[in-house]
């Protein structure tokens, strides 16, 4: 354990790492509704990206090492682990979706891909909120109410996919249908994963109301 770690309280550390996450996810939504938006220079947009799903992947593997070496935590151990392995999990799939209009060679960006991206931005944010007031959790009905607007915009992204593959289909340009197909549906997912993540602190929140 380096001097750091004496230095610092434990359960500090889990909130400051948590708190990182949440920041790198809001900022990987960020980057990636500014993509779909300004559809060029591709491929250096998913450079950029990729150092948040790195940074990601960091932060990830400090909390578990973290996690492993402590008796006590501030929360239970499955709930560190959700957390870790859920942020991880968005962030993976936001990264997917950038590297998938890159490889596709997607020709432009449509109504559909920028509002599941504001879609997933705005939860994001729900999200950092959601996530600070778990360093003392002095507030969990706030934390409760962030987690139910995350499920809503959920639901919102549910619609979305549903009209773009709607849509979609009213084509016959089998290769189009196959590309926007999957990127309408890795977008849906990273709302999924946020909302798996939203559950996982509502339960917290609950716990202790």
């Amino acid at each position: 354990m380096g001097l750091k770690d004496w230095l610092v309280p434990q359960d500090k550390l889990f909130f400051d790492l948590f708190e990182e996450q949440a920041e790198t996810v809001n900022k990987a939504a960020n980057h990636l509704y500014y993509m779909v938006q300004n559809f060029d220079d591709v491929k250096n947009k998913c450079h950029k990206m990729k150092t948040y799903e790195h940074k990601g992947d960091d932060i990830t593997h400090s909390i578990y090492q973290l996690l492993n070496r402590s008796f006590i935590t501030p929360i239970e151990p499955e709930e560190i682990s959700r957390l870790a392995s859920g942020l991880d999990d968005i962030i993976d799939h936001i990264d997917d979706t950038a590297r998938q209009m890159y490889f596709y060679d997607l020709d432009e960006t449509d109504e559909y891909m920028i509002e599941l991206t504001r879609l997933i931005l705005a939860q994001s944010e729900e999200l950092q909120k959601a996530i600070y007031g778990i360093r003392d959790l002095k507030h969990p009905k706030v934390i409760e109410e962030h987690c139910i607007e995350i499920n809503r915009l959920e639901n919102l992204a549910d619609d979305v996919l549903g009209h773009a593959i709607q849509e979609l289909f009213t084509t016959d340009d089998a290769l189009r249908i196959i590309k926007r197909k999957d990127i309408y549906e890795t977008l849906e997912i990273a709302t999924d994963k946020c909302e798996e993540v939203a559950n996982v602190l509502g339960d917290i929140a609950i716990r202790h109301s």
